[in-house]
Parts: structure tokens; sequence; C-alpha cells
């Protein structure tokens, strides 16, 4: 029973190993034109369910795919991947340079998401340099109600070359590059119908511009364009499925000239001899000036303000000795004059022989003119002593 089990691990290894190998594809590539190879999920769900038991494996099963290159954990920089949702298909799309000929090998991993099984397959890139004449005129549209998945099928590439064969009579169209707006910076839209991400198609050929091109991308256009009144005659000829911003259509940058790399030596310095420094750097400096400069200068300042602070503090005091000479300074004179009407106030509570108040004399009627009678014993000796309220009581 052992042995059969271990029989069948071996086998389901080879199977593996065999599907691993039978996926390895072998594609040719050209510099400078644009390459779409599409990760189809119905090819990789008939995988899943030749590897052990179909009926773990179903067709409806979301599946994720984890592309990079051999031996890298990324993607060549000229190769870009784009897989909506798990549950369609995904793409491998870009233009290889010049510096990217040569053969490479990227891997893929595909994960179901259901059953958490993978399934691994290589793609061969076989780049090849591009025998194909140039393309000196290039233009770039800007489709505003298109993603980028939308437009790599092979089949939509035909129909939106077809719109453009309409205002570009050209015999040598070709597709050189696609790039998703996300990737020029643009933003995810709303979760609203009908709202895009948008995608730039650069087109090339060896026919010059139509005039409905050179209209549109002249510059009055593209100030007319900043006041939103473009010219749109190359509109009628181009299909209703592509919606072609016309105001963001431009040629690509000339490459700049490249600088010639400086060429390498042997990484050993001439032998000079021994270092010599300058006769001026071997003098010595006095630094007796520069000391005094800096210790006297904070010093000189620092009594000169500690005489000023003296002579405010003590030189000019305004006081007694003012007063004597009939320039008293205004706050004494008035400290003095409250302090002599305190003294006199007492001098007079203490002398009785002074009037009496009128609060002290007999109350009489407003009314009547009648006279109250003076307040009898003990009180009536003194009257000036009894508080008011007390002789009101007594009345």
């Amino acid at each position: 029973m052992r042995d059969i089990t271990v029989w069948n691990c071996w086998l389901a290894s080879f199977l593996a190993f065999l599907s691993v190998c039978q996926g390895d594809q072998d594609i040719e590539v050209n510099v400078g034109i644009l390459h779409v190879y599409k990760l189809d999920i119905q090819d990789f769900h008939r995988e899943f369910q030749a590897l052990q038991n179909k009926n773990e494996f179903s067709t409806d099963d979301p599946m994720t795919f984890h592309p990079k290159l051999q031996n890298f954990p990324d993607l060549p920089r000229w190769l870009r991947f784009i897989q909506r949702t798990p549950y369609q298909s995904a793409f491998l799309y870009g233009n290889p340079m010049p510096e990217d000929a040569g053969q490479m090998t990227i891997e893929v991993t595909a994960l179901n998401r259901r059953a958490y099984e993978t399934v691994r397959q290589r793609i061969i890139f076989n780049i090849q340099p591009d025998t194909a004449p140039a393309l000196p005129y290039q233009v770039e549209f800007f489709l505003k109600n298109q993603d980028v998945e939308e437009v790599l099928p092979t089949a939509v590439q035909e129909k939106f070359k077809n719109a453009i064969e309409s205002l570009w009579p050209s015999a040598n169209l070709k597709i050189v590059n696609i790039t998703s707006a996300l990737d020029r910076g643009g933003r995810v839209p709303l979760p609203l119908p009908g709202l895009k991400e948008g995608v730039y198609i650069l087109v090339g050929s060896s026919v010059p511009f139509s005039k409905c091109l050179e209209e549109v991308m002249s510059e009055e256009n593209q100030r007319r364009c900043k006041l939103q009144s473009s010219l749109n005659s190359c509109n009628y000829t181009i299909s209703s499925q592509f919606l072609v911003d016309w105001c963001k259509l431009r040629q690509p940058d000339k490459p700049l000239p490249t600088v010639p790399a400086p060429t390498p030596g042997d990484g050993i310095l001439k032998d000079g001899g021994e270092y010599n420094p300058p006769a001026e750097s071997l003098k010595s400096r006095d630094f007796y000036t520069d000391h005094l400069v800096t210790m006297l200068v904070p010093i000189l300042l620092a009594l000169l303000l500690l005489i000023i602070l003296a002579y405010i503090m003590f030189c000019r005091r305004e006081g007694l000795e003012k007063r004597d000479e009939r320039t008293p300074d205004l706050q004494l004179f008035h400290h003095h004059t409250i302090q002599d009407n305190y003294s006199e106030l007492r001098n007079m509570a203490d002398n009785r022989e002074v009037p009496r108040p009128l609060s002290t004399l007999p109350m009489f009627n407003l009314r009547t003119g009648d006279r109250m009678p003076p307040l009898q014993q003990p009180f009536s000796t003194d009257s000036s002593r009894v508080p008011l309220v007390m002789a009101e009581q007594q009345a």
C-alpha cells in the first residue's frame, strides 16, 4: 500500500512537470513594434483540469496571473501586464527597444483562487532587430471611451487602424505602442457607467500626415483647444466606436542625441612623485590681532552699556531734592497732598468744637414743619456720637 502511495506522488509530480514543459511558448518579437500576448484564462482552466482530478476544478473558478522575468522578481522594463478582474484573461504587451534584443524568458504562475492550486508556464521572447523601413511619421491618439485591455485584442487593433486609414491613407500603417492613461499620471474614474480610464495609441507610417491631421496638430488649433473651440474636421471620418480627444493629439518627442560614453581606463593613476604643497601654505600666520579684536570689541560694548545704565539709574533720579527747589514731581506732589488732607481730617475729628453736622441736628417733617424733640438721656448731652440709624429708632 505504501509503494502505491509513493508511486502516485511520483506520477503527480511527473504530470505537473510535463504540464510546465508543454506550456512553454516561443514567440518572435521585432524591435520597435507593439507586441501583445494574451494569457487566456480558458487555456489555464484546461491545464488545471488535466492535473489530478477534474472534479476539483471548474471553468468558473477565479484565477490570477503572476508574471516575472526568469530568475528575477519583476518584468523587463519594456513589458507591461494587465488583468482587470480574476474572471478575465490577462495581457502581456510592450514595445522592445534595440538594447532589449536577445532572448528573454518570462515565467507565468496561474493561481486558482478557489482550489489554491498553481500552474506554471514559460514564455520565451526572441527579440529580433527590426528590418522593416523606419516610420518617421508618428502621431499619438487619446481614446476617452476605452480602457487599455479593451484595445489590446488583435481584432480591436485592426478596427482602429482601419478607422485611422480613413483620415490618413497609408499602406504600412502600424501601431507602435499602447499606453494606459494611468501610466501617464491619469486618475481612476468614478464607478459610473460609461466612464473609462482612457488609453494612448501611438501610430506610425512612412507616409506624410494628411491635411486633416496637420490642421489638428497646428499651433492655431492648440490655442483654440485652450478656449475649448478646437477643430473637429477629422471627427467625421473616424469610427463612432473610438472617441478621440483631438486636443491631446500630438507627435512623440524626438529622442535627444546620445552623448558618447567616456573611454574607460585601466583604473591606475600615473605616478606623479611626492606631493609638494605650495609655498604659501607653509607660511605661519599670526592670530594675535584677530584674538584682540574678537575679545576687546564685545568687552568695550558691554562697558559702554553699563555706563549708560548707571547714568540713568543714579544721575537721573527725581525726588525730595527737587521738591525743596520748588519744582516737585507731579506724582510726589499728589502723594503729599493726599497725606496733608488725611492729617487735617484727623485733627478735625479729634476737636469736637467744630459745628455739628446736619445729620445730628433735630429732625423735622417736610410737610408740617414740626421739629422732633432732642434725644433723651443718656445721649442728650452729645448727640453727635449717636448713630443716625439708632436715633431714628429712638424717635
